[in-house]
């Protein structure tokens, strides 16, 4: 993976092979990255699943013929003192229709560029919400509500 970045805003080049959740992930943790949007992402996935909330847990989607990133963003949080990483995208395969919702994995193919805005001093939580069973974000973990 290459990066770089001027001030709080990062561009990473990840490659063919790459597991997308492991390399963010690593990203996160070589750059003390404890809170963070990631604004886009283009390029293609060899796989990807993706899932569909439908109240109770997530409809697993698993797209196994390389399709290419139109849409990518989300957000880096901490849990337990680890990056968690929440992304949404949509796809396109090779007939030209869209598939998207909440992505599960996704593996690059070929290359992925993602644009990534940190926010220095911050810590994003992702605390269990009881209300809906989903990790929800918290963008001020410890304060008073």
């Amino acid at each position: 993976m290459q990066r770089v970045h001027d001030g709080t805003k990062w561009v990473l080049r990840l490659d063919d092979g790459q597991d997308l959740f492991e390399a963010l992930s690593t990203f996160a943790r070589e750059e003390g990255v404890r809170a963070g949007a990631v604004l886009f992402g283009i390029g293609m996935f060899r796989a990807a699943t993706f899932g569909y909330w439908d109240g109770r847990q997530y409809q697993p989607h698993e797209l196994t013929v390389p399709h290419e990133v139109v849409a990518l963003h989300g957000t880096i949080a901490t849990v337990d003192g680890n990056p968690s990483i929440h992304l949404h995208g949509a796809v396109a395969g090779p007939d030209h229709r869209l598939v998207g919702g909440h992505l599960l994995r996704a593996t690059v193919s070929i290359l992925q560029e993602v644009v990534v805005e940190t926010f220095p001093g911050r810590t994003f939580g992702r605390p269990l919400g009881e209300t809906y069973g989903l990790r929800m974000l918290d963008l001020e973990p410890g304060a008073e509500p």
